[in-house]
């Protein structure tokens, strides 16, 4: 389900030296879909119907020098669904929390969502909450100072998304994916600082953190930071 053709993406035969899990989580119809379309095909679509369960795409790109595969993981915002989440969470390493602009009461269950997901979630995993729909401006009604208060008092990044416009939806992807390489990057210097202390710098030669579903490896440090449109 990857893409190729633009300078971001990787080649088909490319060593991958990352693989990182990103998971989309929000209310039903706030474009969850259409945002991970854009990023993964450059698509949207008029008619785009509910998803159901739970399905996912990737996309390869590279981050200073280092190939990374991004898995996107979109789920259907109903409650029904819900039965899903653990698995859904397990081994994420970001997420983007997205709400309607133009629908309060979807920027009202940004908390809820946000109390499951560092319920379920690693406690340092990178989030970013994004307010979709700006092309809907005319309609809005949530405000842009009250998305930037409250991410900033939750330690989030933020951007104000348009699927439809493909508007700030590569820069919500890439800041989040960026964010995790930093992170597990400076993890990585540390491991290798610690292991030359230790004289066995030898036995971490070649060798990749790869975070993948499986929850292998968590993501350290804190982080508090707001990007704003």
């Amino acid at each position: 389900m990857s893409s190729s053709g633009r300078n971001l993406y990787g080649g088909l035969n490319q060593k991958i030296d990352y693989v990182f899990k990103v998971v989309l989580i929000g209310d039903s119809a706030v474009g969850k879909s259409q945002l991970l379309a854009r990023f993964s095909r450059n698509e949207f679509s008029i008619d785009s119907k509910a998803t159901i369960g739970v399905e996912f795409q990737t996309r390869t790109l590279v981050i200073d020098n280092k190939t990374v595969k991004s898995q996107i993981w979109d789920t259907a915002g109903q409650e029904r669904y819900r039965a899903v989440t653990s698995a859904y969470y397990r081994g994420a390493v970001g997420a983007m929390l997205v709400y309607d602009i133009t629908k309060r009461q979807t920027f009202d269950h940004v908390s809820r969502w946000l109390e499951e997901l560092r319920g379920h979630a690693d406690k340092n995993i990178v989030i970013i909450l994004i307010g979709n729909k700006t092309d809907l401006g005319s309609l809005r009604a949530v405000s842009l100072e009250d998305a930037k208060e409250f991410a900033e008092r939750e330690g989030l990044f933020f951007l104000e998304t348009s699927a439809l416009e493909a508007l700030n939806v590569e820069t919500a992807f890439l800041t989040v994916l960026t964010e995790i390489y930093r992170v597990i990057s400076k993890k990585t210097l540390v491991a290798n600082d610690e292991a030359d202390a230790a004289g066995t710098s030898n036995l971490l030669s070649g060798k990749h953190i790869v975070l993948t579903g499986q929850g292998q490896t968590s993501v350290g440090g804190k982080y508090s930071c707001c990007m704003y449109s």
